[in-house]
């Protein structure tokens, strides 16, 4: 089965871009709701023909008034990105009847994280986003109201909350070790290098363009890792993310070698805005998706228990080797965030085996779990361009805003009302 013949009743059947809802499968009694209208209204904000989304779920997607969401545009599904692929880079007036206006495009972007669009904590009408020029990744610094632009010469992946300063890796490497999170376009002059010294992660001041190495993978496969590194381990970093206090941040340090094959093996540091006090916060080799709560408290979904065997959503404490499974969170992998106050966990899921994702609240006071809606995602959006939701809470947490194929016309997307759930 593929996107085309999929009819347009079972798209409609499953919200497409009305408030039709369905509960979640496995839940208690509490947090189940009969089929149709549910406690939270979808519509989309995006169309076709063309397709639009916003990528990943850690990323401030919607201004501090709450009325222009940012977004990308692209007229093809399915395949890599390649060099010459050019995505239009654009927000949505949400009190203007979702009124697209664009602000430039991309040449450095992927499926899962788009150009890294972004607004710009601490600067109102500015945002960032990375692009590729001159045969080098950079970001530009956009002010939406006055139109003026100016370039870093330096691509970013996590901001610092006050906007001054950005972590960055290197994605011309993640394009060779991880498809769908680098960028296509430029080589990595380091891919037959296992763990390279002028590699790594980057801190760039967006104020005046310069840039300094924090961490290098060599200085990573040098921490000891129980059990040792496979042979032929490969190494590299993923997901960064800025403490809220802006004096740590965290990432991914992961790598392949003969005994992972396909896969690869993770670990989890935290490290201080200069770099130094290194910290390895999760040593199992299973950790997935992760968000700050606070400057000393992660939430991550990750290997738990003796051996690591048991994934569960836990919150880890910072510099003290402690952790604490939050009960009543589904026992699935999701892209999580805490809406504003940390009172309630906004997540999804992965597609099931009907193919449905699920878009869900956790109420953490209560342990009340809230289905908001399962989604169809279509049998061709798997692998590196699958279409996963990555729900992101607007800044007063009243709604939320997640990517869907589920409406029949791709990839597009769609705000959801959390406002009647959670009384804000």
């Amino acid at each position: 089965m593929n996107s085309e013949t999929i009819g347009r009743r079972e798209f409609l059947r499953w919200v497409a871009g009305s408030a039709a809802f369905i509960p979640m499968s496995g839940l208690g009694p509490a947090a189940q709701a009969k089929d149709g209208v549910g406690p939270a209204p979808v519509r989309a904000i995006t169309r076709g023909p063309k397709f639009h989304w916003f990528g990943y779920y850690d990323k401030l997607q919607v201004d501090p008034t709450g009325r222009y969401a940012l977004g990308m545009e692209v007229d093809f599904e399915h395949r890599s990105p390649r060099p010459d692929d050019m995505i239009r880079v654009g927000m949505v007036d949400l009190r203007d009847n979702d009124r697209w206006i664009e602000l430039g495009t991309s040449r450095a972007w992927n499926w899962q994280q788009g150009c890294m669009l972004q607004w710009r904590p601490g600067h109102e009408n500015e945002v960032i986003w990375n692009d590729r020029q001159e045969g080098q990744f950079a970001s530009y610094v956009l002010d939406v109201r006055s139109g003026k632009k100016r370039t870093v010469p330096h691509p970013i992946y996590a901001l610092s909350p006050d906007g001054r300063w950005a972590v960055s890796t290197d994605f011309r490497r993640l394009n060779d070790t991880r498809p769908g999170y680098g960028y296509a376009g430029i080589v990595d002059p380091n891919r037959n290098i296992a763990a390279p010294e002028n590699a790594g992660i980057w801190k760039v001041d967006l104020e005046t363009g310069e840039q300094s190495l924090l961490l290098s993978l060599a200085q990573a496969a040098k921490v000891p890792q129980p059990g040792g590194f496979s042979e032929g381990a490969k190494h590299w970093f993923n997901h960064l993310l800025v403490a809220p206090d802006g004096r740590r941040f965290t990432f991914l340090h992961r790598w392949r070698g003969q005994a992972e094959g396909k896969s690869w093996k993770t670990r989890m540091f935290t490290a201080g805005a200069d770099g130094r006090d290194l910290h390895l916060l999760i040593p199992s080799g299973k950790v997935s998706h992760f968000i700050w709560r606070d400057p000393s408290h992660i939430l991550a979904y990750a290997g738990y228990g003796p051996e690591a065997k048991q994934w569960r959503f836990q919150v880890l404490e910072d510099l003290m080797d402690k952790a604490e499974v939050v009960e009543g969170m589904p026992q699935s992998d999701g892209h999580c965030t805490y809406l504003p106050g940390n009172q309630w966990i906004l997540c999804d899921s992965y597609p099931d085996k009907e193919r449905r994702q699920h878009l869900y609240l956790f109420h953490l006071p209560a342990h009340r779990l809230v289905a908001l809606g399962r989604f169809l995602s279509p049998p061709p959006y798997t692998g590196e361009w699958r279409c996963d939701m990555h729900p992101k809470s607007s800044p007063d947490g009243r709604s939320a805003i997640f990517d869907s194929p589920h409406g029949g016309n791709g990839r597009q997307m769609y705000v959801v009302d959390l406002s009647g759930v959670t009384g804000a």
